[in-house]
């Protein structure tokens, strides 16, 4: 997690983290699995519409690399364009 937070806050200038969430889903095998999430978020300065193939291959390499870092069956990277009246 310290890895991708660094990324986000060298990338993008810094992020959010929310600890001790927890999620349930059914494994590979159907059993039902209680799991401790972390959710890390970051805003970008990206127009998504105009860098949308830059922004789902770097989405991409995060999923891929949070993958070969760790042990988890699933990694979901969320790419979402929202609105910020500043």
């Amino acid at each position: 997690m310290d890895a991708f937070q660094r990324e986000f806050l060298e990338t993008f200038g810094g992020c959010t983290v929310i600890r001790d969430l927890r999620g349930f889903y059914l494994s590979a095998d159907g059993k039902r699995e209680k799991e401790k999430i972390v959710l890390l978020y970051a805003d970008t300065p990206f127009d998504f519409q105009q860098h949308r193939s830059e922004v789902t291959e770097y989405a991409d390499a995060l999923r891929e690399t949070a993958r070969e870092a760790t042990e988890e069956e699933s990694i979901l990277i969320v790419v979402q364009e929202i609105y910020h009246s500043v």
